[in-house]
């Protein structure tokens, strides 16, 4: 039986195979020993968050500095050939939570410069910090915004997604309104709790045609999820859901 994964050990991971951006070298802006996160996602591949926050100050030691961050990065690179296409934004929580996301966004367009990369920078984010001017005017400098959304309604957005306090739904969907040419993910997942019966699908299209993403990517359960009772969605069900997206919105939607 597949385990749940083990939490990156550094800032820098990778180059990681993506299926989602290729050939791509991971940055972690969360603690390596511990995960702290915004939500508590039943579906998460590095198992249940042992802190549920949104305010990560507290845990400002455990955390990667700005220097920290362009040292490894640096370093990185220099020794990758051939060098990735994508250096993307993940790691073991929501790397916008990182009090100095938004200078670390800057450090590493800086770092791109310095070393003539041509790699895009990515993030995949869970969007709770879209609510957030700052956030989201670093993520504008990104190449590439793949954000998350899971739901249609607060009920499905709490059994999935599992926020923290004073995280909630409709505050999450007029952020992602807020950022322009975004890529929306969507996970949908099934067994003792799911997101797929119709009535949930039709109620987060709707709010989908609200935040108008330029591409969307729709999947379900690729490694073990935190709560183990959950099954994967057949991909023919993935389909359904990608062609009701189609119908409505003249946009590329992946589904895998």
């Amino acid at each position: 039986m597949a385990k749940i994964l083990g939490l990156q050990k550094s800032i820098i991971y990778g180059p990681v195979g993506s299926r989602r951006l290729g050939r791509s070298l991971g940055i972690n802006l969360s603690p390596t020993g511990y995960k702290v996160c915004s939500f508590n996602c039943i579906y998460c591949h590095y198992g249940w968050s042992k802190h549920l926050e949104t305010d990560l100050s507290g845990y400002a030691t455990d955390l990667p500095a700005v220097d920290a961050v362009v040292e490894a990065l640096e370093n990185a690179l220099r020794d990758l050939d051939p060098p990735p296409e994508y250096i993307t934004f993940s790691g073991n929580g929501e790397p916008t939570l990182h009090p100095q996301f938004p200078e670390i966004v800057d450090a590493v367009i800086q770092v791109k410069q310095r070393t003539g990369t041509d790699a895009k920078l990515a993030i995949l984010s869970n969007s709770t910090a879209v609510t957030d001017k700052r956030v989201r005017d670093a993520l504008s400098k990104l190449d590439v915004r793949i954000m998350k959304l899971d739901a249609g309604s607060e009920e499905v957005f709490d059994r999935i997604s599992r926020p923290a306090p004073g995280v909630t739904f409709d505050a999450v969907v007029e952020g992602l309104k807020e950022l322009d040419d975004i890529t929306l993910q969507s996970a949908f997942v099934g067994g003792e709790l799911t997101n797929t019966s119709d009535e949930d699908v039709e109620a987060w299209l709707k709010v989908v045609q609200e935040i108008k993403p330029t591409s969307m990517q729709i999947y379900s359960l690729e490694n073990a999820p935190a709560m183990p009772t959950l099954v994967g969605i057949p991909m023919e069900r993935l389909r359904e859901i990608r062609d009701r997206v189609k119908q409505v919105l003249d946009i590329e939607v992946e589904a895998y």
